[in-house]
């Protein structure tokens, strides 16, 4: 083997590796479609936490009601906010930061994780401006 296959063989595993670290599942977090989302917060009597982790300026299009502002840029930073024995529901504007997010807070001791399959664009209930 030469060093140009050396070098290929491992960008390509770094590339297949990063891809599947972004798309995975998160063992433990429940992918709620909009609908369940909508359910699921209705449902437990306000005991849940409803994080918004987008950025400041994306909040500013539209949230959903109740939700805290924990952009997954600082959530590392700001894991003492958010209470360990509620259910946490989590959302983002495609799904994809959220499940980063769940990631994160998974590997710190939580269990009770959902997250918005979709993000807010497949959001169809009620949004604040």
């Amino acid at each position: 083997m030469d060093s140009n296959m050396i070098f290929n063989l491992v960008a390509l595993g770094f590339i297949v590796w990063f891809f599947y670290s972004r798309f995975a599942g998160v063992k433990g977090l429940r992918n709620l479609s909009s609908e369940q989302f909508q359910e699921a917060l209705t449902t437990d009597n306000h005991k849940h936490v409803l994080i918004d982790v987008r950025e400041p300026g994306e909040v500013k299009q539209g949230y959903i009601p109740g939700a805290v502002n924990i952009p997954l840029s600082t959530m590392g930073r700001r894991l003492a906010e958010i209470p360990k024995d509620r259910p946490v529901y989590l959302y983002c504007r495609s799904g994809m930061r959220s499940k980063q997010a769940a990631k994160l807070l998974r590997k710190h001791g939580f269990n009770e994780l959902s997250h918005l399959k979709g993000g807010i664009m497949s959001w169809n209930g009620k949004q604040t401006q």
